[in-house]
């Protein structure tokens, strides 16, 4: 959904530095959110007027962010991700237990004098008289991914992972939080449920099912990187549903990973399938609606021959009952810039658009960028990074672009900047976000989904221009 938390019409940008020092701690982290139409900036942080809690060190708020209209009041809403949070719990008559690292979410309501000046913030975490049932613990970060949108049906819908929740004695399996509505009813979804059908997998230490989501009107996908192919740990996996309901749970599809003979390559140790997803609705010529979906699967810890880490995408497409694989996509494809190279981790971020959901879906209105924050150029420029853009329909690289830093994605050139960790699709721009390296670098650029190589963006958002706060540690490293 477009950001738009005023209702003007315009569109508005959410922005995220989790590493802003707020009131004298570090990495307590805020949002800046740039109004459309020269309206103004809003910074927002856990010191702000009207949220709860206050900000402390390594909250990181703002580590996560999504966008869509919960009350449905026309006025777009913002979920921010605090998967660091410390909770203090009473465990006793004067006794609190602190939980580190546990993690939970804020949803800030839009309103026509912008967020923060409607609805109160509502918070979303475990515990005793909180939103989410189970028991608050350690290292549950709560709110480290999110998806969000409305369903094909019309209905409201929130997807809150939680890669470290422990399921019984199972450390670190995973879980996801899903809530459906303007009331947020809330089901929790991990690799043993069976409320829906049986979710695909078994649940495992260290699968950490929930580290990365997406969604379309139709379909909802959930990241499962750790998951163990056998003997062969971190493989990684995904997992598909679709919105259709069961007893408020959204219903299981299919389960991905590369031990299925339908799948490309090969499970191996580190793959890591399953660490970024991208999905777009898709109509495929002579259908009349769209129902189905295409996603795209990040696999940065895949392993070319001998060339360790230069990563892999795998691009499938969606109905209601299957999951079928359309393409592989890697540095060596041919047509596409550049090629593979050990430690590129090709496929460490995604973002997908589908300009036209509405019409038949073509190579020119479904694209995919793919980020490739390992990419260097010269011994100097050790992990500049760049962003591949490549069609989601046809060939991958029949009409490739590429942008990295001195190539259209800003003048400065330096080692360590990860161009391609930071991705925020929007219907008109890909936004690629710059927040380390360089410090005179370090940005947010909006390009047109179709720029040629090297192309100038349409939009730039600095620290310390245009109303935004100059003070900026890791700017840009989330955008919506």
């Amino acid at each position: 959904m477009e950001s738009d938390f005023n209702g003007d019409g315009v569109r508005d940008t959410a922005i995220a530095d989790p590493e802003a020092t707020v009131g004298g701690h570090e990495r307590a982290g805020e949002v800046h959110i740039v109004y459309g139409g020269d309206k103004g900036v809003l910074s927002l942080g856990q010191e702000s007027p009207g949220a709860p809690g206050a900000a402390e060190p390594d909250d990181q708020f703002g580590s996560a962010l999504a966008v869509y209209d919960a009350n449905l009041d026309g006025c777009s809403d913002l979920v921010v991700g605090i998967p660091y949070e410390d909770l203090s719990v009473s465990s006793a008559p004067g006794e609190v237990v602190n939980y580190r690292d546990a993690g939970l979410v804020q949803l800030y309501y839009g309103a026509p004098a912008g967020l923060g000046t409607g609805p109160a913030v509502k918070e979303i975490s475990e515990g005793e008289g909180n939103h989410l049932s189970g028991v608050v613990e350690h290292e549950d970060w709560i709110g480290y991914s999110l998806a969000a949108g409305k369903s094909s049906n019309g209905v409201p819908f929130l997807a809150v992972g939680a890669p470290g929740e422990d399921i019984g004695t199972i450390v670190d399996a995973g879980a996801v939080y899903y809530m459906s509505g303007a009331a947020l009813t809330k089901v929790t979804v991990y690799q043993d449920t069976e409320v829906a059908g049986a979710v695909p997998g078994v649940a495992e230490q260290d699968d950490r099912f929930g580290s990365s989501l997406t969604a379309t009107p139709t379909h909802l996908a959930v990241g499962v990187p750790g998951e163990a192919l056998g003997t062969v740990t971190f493989a990684g996996g995904a997992a598909v549903f679709s919105h259709t309901l069961v007893s408020d749970s959204p219903k299981p599809i299919a389960g991905l990973a590369q031990d299925q003979e339908a799948i490309s390559g090969e499970g191996e140790t580190a793959d890591r399938f399953g660490t970024a997803l991208a999905m777009v609705p898709y109509r495929p010529s002579g259908a009349t609606g769209t129902t189905e979906s295409l996603l795209a699967v990040g696999v940065p810890g895949e392993d070319l021959l001998t060339t360790v880490d230069a990563g892999a995408v795998h691009f499938f497409r969606l109905t209601s009952t299957t999951a079928t694989q359309t393409a592989w996509v890697d540095q060596n494809t041919d047509g596409m810039e550049g090629e593979a190279e050990a430690g590129d981790f090709f496929g460490q971020h995604l973002a997908a658009v589908n300009s036209f959901p509405n019409a038949t879906s073509t190579a020119t209105t479904t694209r995919v960028a793919i980020g490739v924050p390992g990419e260097e150029w010269q011994q100097e420029d050790l992990e500049k990074g760049g962003v591949q853009i490549t069609p989601f329909v046809g060939p991958p690289g029949a009409d490739d672009n590429w942008v990295d830093p001195g190539y259209g994605v800003g003048d400065v050139v330096g080692p360590h900047m990860y161009t391609g960790l930071s991705l925020g699709p929007t219907p008109s721009l890909l936004y690629v976000g710059v927040p380390y390296g360089e410090p005179d670098a370090r940005a947010v650029h909006g390009f047109s989904w179709n720029v040629t190589n090297g192309g100038a963006p349409t939009v730039s958002y600095k620290p310390g221009t245009g109303g935004i706060p100059a003070d900026g540690k890791a700017f840009g490293a989330v955008v919506r």
